[in-house]
Formats: structure tokens, C-alpha cells, sequence
């Protein structure tokens, strides 16, 4: 059993190592100048890399940021494995199995770890990811704010809940974004990371084939784009369960407002993507967005901030992963203090 003394030293050591709370429980831009300098810029350093060898995983990085804030908040819940006792959100179906570049945010974390212990956020590593992904596919840059601390609960059933389908409607949307303080027209504005990215055959497959009882394509998907997308998904769901096609046929690669243009032509891909079409408020966005690219940027950047701020956790509350893919635990903490104590990194803990 540990010693009064030891436990008090262990106490003293973890809240002389603790990285610095945001000022006022807020999130702030430059938040580990002082704890981590290089923070940011390997997390730039591992996503430029990783895009080099694959470009798409960029769409990933941007996705899974979205993907996060919807459950429980910016705090990394996206990443928790699931165990024999709890099936998180990671392995629900809008994210299994096509959220994709947690490799991209474990080597990101491991370059952080090994200058800055136990200081940067998961949370903060996705968020900064996706700024980088937003710059490297359609060069837009932007500061974002960070000192999010990460959560230590993942469950299946948040993400069925909290995260809109391919198949929404535009009231359904709406509610969606409304529910994490999101207009309709930052809704719209964010729907343009469709710029860019694949999807399977299943989130859409519902739109061409066996619509209604009158017709087996959906009206309002353009008829060729139709004829090609049965061409790269067949009727026989298992040739095509694995397949995957552009979300954005004008640009996929690039991230912009070419997007828009494809949904006022019915290029959409998805029934979510022609459901901003079905609202007068969501169509005159559309109609915005797709004249105006370089305003487009600057709303999507803003967007991208402000979902960022989505409940997040600040200050004491929550926890810095040292494995994004685990919660800490005490004997976690208990290593931790160990090594620091063995390294003669508290002068206070080697006193007493």
C-alpha cells in the first residue's frame, strides 16, 4: 500500500505538471505557447505528411472534427475504443466503417507526447487537424482556438443520436445543427466539406434504386449522374458493399463552393445534400455559396471555429489522453508520476 507521504508527493507532482487551464474556462489561440511551442505545428507537420502519401485523407481529418462535436462535444470521444463492456461511438454506423485518419491523429499525438507530456489534447490534436486539412485542400486558413480537454465517455448510441444521416431531411438538419448552437446557414455552410471526400454505396444507394413506388431513381437527382452511379454501385449490394465515389463531382479533391454549384444542378450525392434545396432559407445559402467562393472560405473557417467551442471542456474539467485511444486511469496517473518523479522533473516531490 502507498504511504501517506508518497500519496501527497503523487498529488503535489500531478498538479505541478497539469497544463494550464484556459483563461476564464475558455478556449484561446495560442494556447500551448508556453507549455508546448511546437504543438501546432507537429500536428501540421504529421498532416501534411500523411496528405502527401494519401490526399484523401484530408476529407477524413475535416469529417472526423464534425463528427466529434456533434457527440458529447469537441473532447475526443470519437476516438475511444470500444472493450467488452462498451461499444462507443467509433464503431456506430455513421462512423463505421468510413471515418477514416485516426492513424493520421495517433502519430500527431505520439510527435506531441514525446516533446510535451500528458499536455495536448486529443480533442485539440482532431481540431487542429482539421484546420490543416482545411488548408491544404482548399487553402483555407484560420486560428483556432484550443485548450478543449478530452472526455473519458464514448457511447454507441450518443452518435446514432446526436449525428445527422445522409438521409435527413432539412427539418431534421436544422434540428440537428440548432441543438449544437448552429444556424441554418452555418448548417449550409459547413455541408460544402462535401467538396470533398468519398462515400460508400449505401449512403445513397437509397436515391437510385427502388425510390418510390413510381419511380426507381429519386426526381430530383440529375438522370445522368444517376446512370453513373448505378454504373459504380450495382443492384447486387455485395459487388459494391466496399465501393466508393466522389461526394463532389465537379471538384473532389478541392475543397470550395463548386460543391453548390453541383447541388443546384442535382449533383448532390446525397439526400441530405438535395434537402437544402427543399427550404427556401437553405436554398437562397445554397444559391450564395455557390456564387461567391471566397465568401464561402471565410463563412466555412468561421463555421468551422465556432463549432469548435461545441460544449466544450475547459480548465479542470475532463482529462489529457496520454493514449487517445484509452481513458486514463489511476494507475495511468500513478506511471505518469512515477516516471516524473524518476526523471527529477519536481524538485518539490525529490524534497520531501
Amino acid at each position: 500500500m502507498l504511504s501517506l507521504m508518497k500519496l501527497l508527493s503523487l498529488f503535489l507532482l500531478i498538479v505541478a505538471v497539469a497544463p494550464p487551464a484556459a483563461v476564464d474556462g475558455q478556449l484561446k489561440v495560442g494556447f500551448y505557447s508556453q507549455s508546448c511551442p511546437l504543438a501546432e505545428s507537429l500536428v501540421k507537420k504529421t498532416v501534411a505528411s500523411a496528405y502527401a502519401n494519401n490526399p484523401g485523407v484530408a476529407a477524413g481529418l475535416i469529417r472526423m472534427f464534425f463528427h466529434d462535436c456533434f457527440v458529447r462535444g469537441c473532447d475526443a470521444s470519437v476516438l475511444i475504443d470500444s472493450t467488452s463492456s462498451n461499444l462507443a461511438e467509433k464503431d456506430a454506423p455513421p462512423n463505421n466503417p468510413s471515418l477514416h485518419g485516426f492513424g493520421v491523429i495517433d502519430a500527431a499525438k505520439s510527435a506531441v507526447e514525446a516533446r510535451c507530456p500528458n499536455t495536448v489534447s486529443c480533442a485539440d490534436i482532431i481540431a487542429f487537424a482539421a484546420r490543416d486539412s482545411s488548408a491544404l485542400t482548399g487553402n483555407i486558413f484560420y486560428d483556432i482556438p484550443s485548450g478543449r480537454r478530452d472526455g473519458n465517455i464514448s457511447l454507441f448510441t450518443d452518435a446514432l443520436a446526436n449525428l445527422p444521416s445522409p438521409l435527413s431531411n432539412a427539418s431534421t438538419l436544422v434540428k440537428a445543427f440548432a441543438a449544437k448552437n448552429l444556424t441554418a446557414d452555418e448548417l449550409v455552410t459547413l455541408s460544402g466539406a462535401h467538396s470533398i471526400g468519398v462515400s460508400h454505396c449505401s449512403s445513397f444507394r437509397n436515391r437510385i434504386y427502388n425510390f418510390s413506388s413510381i419511380s426507381q431513381v429519386d426526381p430530383t437527382l440529375s438522370a445522368a449522374y444517376a446512370v453513373l452511379l448505378r454504373l459504380a454501385c450495382p443492384f447486387n449490394s455485395s459487388l459494391s458493399g466496399n465501393t466508393t465515389v466522389a461526394m463532389d463531382v465537379m471538384t473532389p479533391t478541392v475543397l470550395d463552393n463548386a460543391y453548390y454549384v453541383g447541388v443546384q444542378r442535382e449533383l448532390g450525392l446525397f439526400t441530405s445534400d438535395q434537402a437544402l434545396l427543399t427550404q427556401t432559407s437553405l436554398s437562397a445559402a445554397v444559391n450564395a455559396n455557390a456564387g461567391n467562393g471566397a465568401g464561402w472560405a471565410v463563412k466555412f473557417a468561421r463555421a468551422m471555429v465556432k463549432m469548435g467551442n461545441t460544449e466544450v471542456k475547459t480548465g479542470q474539467q475532463g482529462d489529457i489522453r496520454k493514449n487517445c485511444h484509452v481513458v486514463n486511469t489511476a494507475s495511468t496517473l500513478w506511471n505518469k508520476g512515477a516516471e516524473k518523479e524518476a526523471e527529477g522533473e519536481s524538485s518539490l516531490v525529490a524534497n520531501m
